[in-house]
């Protein structure tokens, strides 16, 4: 048996060369989610295994394989959170937040799924959230879909393409469920043994099989958009209208159905063709059904999630110097007295520099080897701390960047000269 214990399988270590890019994105996406009106909600890890059982659906993949539940002391079912909208609106109802109100809300956090790990899929992972309650109309689906694009123009990923597509009303969608039900059976020897499994559970699931030798069958198969009525053509068209006003190029797809029971009316994904078979980069849509399914009042709601580490692959090729750890100032430490009292000596200087990353020099080492180090660092300034200037308050100010003679500076024109270049 090895001594060394690793992680568990599907669960990964983010590492201090790849966090840079992690909380890039997170400051990132926390402000312009900020600039739209959206506020942070935090929900725990743990829930009630029936609240995933009651929203995703007892017949699901995630309910039925994915989920990691267990009984506690109390011989209660807990679940790992598998996603966020259901713990979403659980807080929300439970503590008032959607009665009478149009909360907007975006969350962040580890879910976790039983999953075959691959690249881009964990079974512990990584999802940025956003939802938005109270209100039925299309322009907050149109919000919504122009925020995820303003993410993607902000932080600078390329190539995704956004397809839309619309399940109707509840009604509809189960008129058609049972349509295309029809269908299937009709066509069972082209079913493969996946989609045999959910025909009679979860058949809109099987629109989405990528097996190639039912690709014609499923062309051939009935189509969701001629089962919506009025109401849900014209929530349907405006969204696409409004995408055309804002030069957004999408592709209607209709076989773009969404794993989860309780999406309505508006659903769409943004995906790229970069990531192998996990295309699905961030997705989402309307789920007015589900605040009343779990005990509150009924309440329109529409949202989107975003997969951490699929946008993280993505941001690493298309925008790389955001993830660099960035040091302004090294301090090199000349001597024993400066050498006990640097980090002392260095408070007031990291408090009148709040925004600036100064890394100091720690332990033994010779002004050639520190000076190394300190241009290695990427910082701009080096300033040297010396046993024989500081009876005098003095310090040392070299430029890295330039050709410039080493400075000897008061604290206060140190202050000066760094806020000022």
């Amino acid at each position: 048996m090895s001594k060394n214990i690793k992680a568990i399988r599907g669960m990964h270590d983010i590492l201090p060369q790849d966090s840079g890019y992690w909380q890039y994105f997170e400051r990132s996406v926390e402000r312009i989610l900020g600039s739209y009106g959206y506020r942070e909600i935090r929900m725990p890890l743990l829930e009630s295994t029936a609240l995933f059982k009651r929203s995703i659906g007892e017949v699901t993949d995630i309910v039925e394989k994915e989920m990691y539940s267990f009984a506690d002391r109390n011989g209660d079912s807990l679940t790992l959170r598998p996603e966020g909208t259901a713990s979403c609106v659980r807080a929300g109802i439970e503590h008032g937040l959607l009665y009478n109100q149009t909360p907007r809300l975006w969350y962040q956090g580890p879910m976790f799924r039983h999953e075959r790990p691959q690249k881009g899929r964990y079974r512990q992972f990584y999802q940025m959230g956003v939802e938005a309650f109270g209100m039925p109309g299309p322009d907050i689906d149109i919000e919504l879909i122009l925020l995820s694009r303003r993410i993607w123009q902000e932080v600078g990923i390329k190539g995704l393409t956004l397809e839309i597509n619309s399940l109707g009303s509840a009604d509809e969608r189960h008129r058609y469920r049972d349509e295309l039900l029809d269908y299937l059976s009709a066509h069972k020897e082209h079913l493969d043994e996946d989609s045999l499994r959910r025909l009679h559970t979860n058949p809109l699931r099987i629109l989405d099989s990528k097996n190639p030798a039912m690709q014609d069958m499923l062309e051939q198969a009935p189509r969701l958009q001629d089962s919506l009525g009025e109401e849900s053509r014209q929530h349907f068209e405006r969204i696409c209208q409004a995408l055309d006003e804002a030069g957004i190029d999408y592709r209607l797809n209709s076989r773009l159905v969404r794993g989860l029971d309780y999406y309505n009316y508006t659903v769409f994904e943004w995906v790229t063709s970069r990531l192998g078979a996990q295309a699905t980069v961030c997705a989402g849509g309307r789920f007015d059904g589900l605040v009343e399914q779990l005990g509150g009042r009924a309440t329109p709601a529409v949202g989107f999630a975003l997969g951490m580490e699929r946008v993280l692959e993505l941001l690493r090729e298309d925008n790389p110097s955001c993830g660099d750890a960035k040091i302004d100032v090294f301090v090199v430490v000349l001597g024993q007295r400066a050498l006990e009292q640097a980090a002392v000596l260095l408070e007031p200087l990291r408090a009148a520099l709040p925004d600036q990353v100064i890394q100091m020099h720690c332990g033994a080492g010779s002004f050639k080897s520190q000076f190394k180090k300190a241009d290695k660092s990427g910082a701009r300034w080096a300033i040297i701390l010396a046993d024989d200037e500081l009876d005098q308050a003095r310090f040392g100010l070299k430029n890295l960047r330039q050709k410039a003679a080493q400075e000897s500076l008061t604290m206060t024109e140190l202050l000066q000269r760094i806020k000022n270049s």
